[in-house]
């Protein structure tokens, strides 16, 4: 063999590593392709647009997994499920029939007691004119008595008393004494006195009722107005709208009476 046929070689690299070396080329040439990362526009549209279509969808699928759960349960279960949602309907009509029931009672209940205490407040008033202490008006008569010769004595004025009380008054005052049930008359002609206040002539007797029973109860024949005129003095009757008896008296209290609900 010649010099010149002998052509020297460079050593033959293993199999394994000749790919190595071409596997880390490649990934070399990815890394660079991947980073640093180039995105377009378009792309972030298209990502933006992926992402709101997943979310509608994830939305889409929690808002029917309950539907979806109803479409796989057995007819047992759907049966079970209806019965259940009947009893609450069944116990909230039984829950609002009781609270409306209670509402009503309440509103009763207010509307007697507001009634109650207005009957209660009428009654105070209606004992107190009765009473004498407090001031009352309404319809009635003016009785006035003349005496010139102070010649009426007080049980003419009694009687008068006793007349008007017959024929309905309700509330009398004579001149500036209130009189009430248990009033009464003393004294002497001239010098009268209505529980122990005295009064002078004129005797102005100001009561409040009906004036069609009034008047005629003291003008019958034989009545007060006769027997005053009898004593030379002079009685007129005066019929009026509005008569008003603002004379009042203290209200007393009881030293041993008390009412019977206590």
């Amino acid at each position: 063999m010649s010099s010149e046929d002998f052509t020297p070689h460079e050593p033959r690299q293993p199999e394994a590593a000749r790919t190595e070396t071409a596997e880390m080329t490649g990934r070399q040439r990815l890394a660079a392709g991947l980073w640093p990362p180039r995105v377009t526009r378009a792309q972030l549209v298209v990502a933006l647009l992926l992402f709101v279509l997943g979310l509608g969808l994830a939305i889409q699928v929690r808002s029917t997994s309950d539907d979806g759960a109803l479409r796989g349960a057995r007819q047992e279960d759907l049966v079970r499920i209806l019965d259940e949602l009947d009893d609450r309907s069944q116990r909230l009509e039984d829950e609002k029939t009781r609270l409306d029931a209670q509402r009503r009672e309440l509103e009763n209940s207010s509307n007697q007691a507001e009634e109650a205490r207005k009957q209660t407040e009428e009654r105070e008033r209606q004992l107190g004119v009765l009473a004498g202490t407090v001031a009352a008006e309404g319809p009635g008569i003016t009785f006035t008595v003349e005496d010139p010769l102070t010649a009426v004595e007080p049980d003419k004025l009694l009687d008068t008393i006793q007349e008007l009380r017959a024929a309905g008054a309700e509330a009398i005052q004579v001149n500036d004494v209130r009189v009430v049930a248990d009033s009464y008359f003393s004294g002497r002609a001239g010098a009268v006195e209505v529980d122990g206040r005295k009064i002078t002539a004129p005797y102005r007797f100001q009561v409040i009722g009906k004036p069609q029973d009034l008047e005629p109860a003291l003008n019958i024949p034989g009545g007060i107005v006769q027997t005053l005129e009898k004593e030379q003095a002079t009685a007129t009757v005066t019929r009026s709208e509005k008569i008003v008896v603002d004379a009042l008296r203290p209200a007393e209290r009881p030293d041993y009476a008390r009412s019977s609900s206590q």
